[in-house]
């Protein structure tokens, strides 16, 4: 066990967040821990560091528990670098290192005793040392920068001086080196690009120790957690499984949950019949023994009235089949061109989901769909009865100086009522008096679905969403896809979550390094075709090194040979000469390996690598040369004296 919470309550005033919470984390679980905006996920994971204290309930931790912690906002200070910061992480070896250098001084000044002494202590210093991972933690540092989107130029850039979303992802990188106990993760690919979360993706289920992540990126879930704690009501259940798997639990529970609610009401029903015909009657002690037991009877939940919004979309005016066109579309700016080659159709009743890395180009497109930008070069063409209408993940189509109410009434006719528009508010949570709240005064998420809303009640027949799930809490997400999927027009969306294009997309647009990829089908297939023909162009290339290390191999070994002896090889005292000088040149390299300056320099790092293992094989067929030799020169030493 690394922690264990049992019975947990929290209150802020009159507000209950958490209402008897029971959970354990054990050592190596990979956990998501999700729930709606304000369940209490932040409270959860504070109580856990300890920066909290229950009002009530236990929270038990492991002695000496290592609990990292990825902080919303990170910052640095100071003159360190990027691979700075990183490699601080590393306190103990970086301690050891200075202490062999100083080891090292010593030794060429101490002489007899004191001589010995230091050797041994520098030889203890630099087992710990190699045990420790002093010799790779400079390349670790390095791979897991270059994972999270720092490229080698950037290594030696101050970290004070990146922005936020960089200085996130610095703490993030300085979180994965340090390796705790246990990592407890908010939203941690909310600064990642497409690459670096598939990266992060990759590291973490690859990770022996444990983590908890509050993410609401389902796809990254479902790539990343075996276990599913689902906070609602104050109150936390446990799930087998990845995200997906516990959707399916959790809607077979719900129903479980739902019959065992109606059993309950109609057994109630029943009761309360059998009080009123028999309270003044002959069974009137049976009907107050009954009275008594519906008063202490805990009552159950329905779940059909559970609030989640309410995206129902109307009818929209047709299109023609053809909704656009893009014929070898070149997009930018006129000194920096983001795409080109852009070509393909989109019919109505489709979704382009469009997906890539931060500045390839995913917003210049939507721009110059819209006509706010001009195409560099190519053709786009909209089809016959397009009307479009635009979601800026920004929120600025929606003013700020309007309540919720009027905001949406721009949308409307003058003949709509107030009651109508408060109908069509309360599909999206703004229930009561929400609707004459200052927009203003709106969170993220409340202006996000206030935009939606605005969206969907002026009946464009083209939706163009840019990052339309940024702002909601997964409940919300899923009432938007189920809605966009009965939707009647047509959609382009630009999204990070993964999980909502492989719901609504037909067709996906991938912004990547080398390009812009066009796929004709959903995001799950694009994602399976694109990491297959990732996988074997990186197959080719270890081919293709192999073969070149074979040919080097079968090239130096022609070098090394001696000339040929038609009577004999090389005699053993041969072949022993040039494995010491093998073993002089792999102890070299070895060191020179281990050096900063080369763990720095990934060309130099792989190419003394490849010489290191050319090295070592030659050594192998040295030894067993040495050994045949060795044989043959004793066997005919026996042979002569007989």
């Amino acid at each position: 066990m690394l922690f264990r919470l049992s019975e947990v309550t929290k209150s802020y005033g009159a507000q209950d967040v958490l209402r008897g919470v029971s959970f354990q984390i054990n050592p190596g679980e990979h956990v998501g821990l999700v729930g709606r905006n304000g369940a209490g996920k932040t409270t959860l994971l504070r109580l856990i560091t300890g920066a909290e204290t229950p009002d009530n309930g236990e929270l038990e931790r492991l002695r000496g528990l290592r609990v990292g912690v990825l902080a919303q906002h990170v910052d640095f200070s100071g003159a360190e670098t990027v691979f700075d910061a990183a490699l601080n992480v590393f306190e103990k070896l970086r301690g050891l290192e200075e202490k062999m250098r100083t080891l090292e001084h010593a030794m060429t000044e101490a002489t007899g005793d004191e001589l010995d002494r230091v050797m041994h202590e520098y030889s203890e210093a630099q087992q710990t040392y190699e045990t420790e991972g002093g010799f790779s933690y400079h390349a670790r540092a390095e791979a897991v920068l270059l994972g999270l989107g720092f490229t080698k130029d950037e290594h030696g850039k101050r970290a004070e001086n990146l922005s936020g979303g960089e200085k996130n992802r610095l703490g993030l990188a300085r979180l994965l080196l340090l390796e705790p106990d246990i990592l407890l993760l908010d939203e941690p690919t909310n600064h990642l690009d497409v690459e670096a979360v598939e990266w992060l993706e990759e590291f973490l289920s690859a990770y022996k120790s444990a983590y908890l992540i509050i993410s609401h990126d389902r796809f990254f879930l479902d790539h990343t957690v075996t276990r599913v704690l689902d906070l609602e009501n104050g109150r936390v259940e446990s799930y087998k499984g990845n995200y997906s798997e516990y959707l399916v639990e959790k809607e077979e529970r719900r129903q479980q949950q739902q019959r065992a609610y109606e059993q309950q009401r109609e057994m109630i029903e029943r009761t309360e019949d059998f009080i009123r015909r028999n309270l003044a009657g002959q069974k009137t002690k049976q009907a107050k023994s009954r009275r008594n037991m519906l008063e202490r009877m805990e009552r159950l939940e329905s779940t059909t009235d559970l609030d989640t919004a309410n995206f129902k979309l109307k009818p929209v005016a047709r299109t023609g089949d053809q909704v656009l066109v893009l014929d070898k579309l070149a997009i930018g700016f006129p000194t920096k061109t983001l795409a080109s080659n852009l070509s393909l159709l989109l019919r109505r009743g489709e979704c382009l989901g469009v997906i890539g890395g931060n500045g390839t180009g995913k917003t210049t497109l939507l721009r110059t769909l819209l006509g706010e930008q001009h195409p560099l070069d190519g053709d786009l063409r909209w089809g016959t009865g397009v009307n479009p209408g635009y979601y800026d993940q920004r929120l600025l189509t929606v003013d700020e100086r309007n309540t919720v109410l009027e905001e949406l009434r721009t949308a409307a006719s003058a003949t709509v009522t107030d009651g109508e528009l408060r109908g069509f508010l309360g599909r999206f949570l703004f229930t009561g008096d929400d609707v004459f709240k200052p927009v203003a005064a709106l969170s993220g998420g409340e202006k996000g679905r206030l935009a939606l809303a605005k969206l969907i009640y002026s009946r464009v027949n083209v939706l163009i969403l840019d990052e339309p799930t940024n702002h909601l809490d997964i409940a919300s997400c899923e009432a938007l896809e189920s809605a966009l999927n009965d939707y009647d027009g047509t959609i382009i969306t630009v999204s990070h979550d993964r999980y909502f294009l492989d719901r609504v997309a037909t067709q996906i647009l991938f912004f990547g390094e080398k390009g812009v990829e066009h796929f004709d089908g959903g995001y799950s297939e694009f994602y399976e075709a694109h990491h297959r023909a990732l996988a074997e162009a990186q197959a080719k290339q270890a081919e293709a090194q192999k073969v070149e290390r074979s040919a080097r191999k079968v090239e130096n070994n022609k070098t090394a040979a001696p000339k040929k002896n038609k009577q004999k090889g090389p005699t053993a005292a041969e072949l022993e000469a040039e494995i010491q000088t093998v073993e002089s040149e792999l102890a070299q390299l070895s060191s020179l390996l281990a050096t900063e300056e080369v763990a720095r320099d990934k060309e130099r790092l792989f190419a003394l690598s490849e010489q290191y293992q050319t090295l070592d094989d030659r050594l192998q067929e040295l030894f067993a040369g040495w050994e045949a030799a060795t044989a043959a020169e004793e066997e005919a030493r026996a042979a002569r004296g007989k």
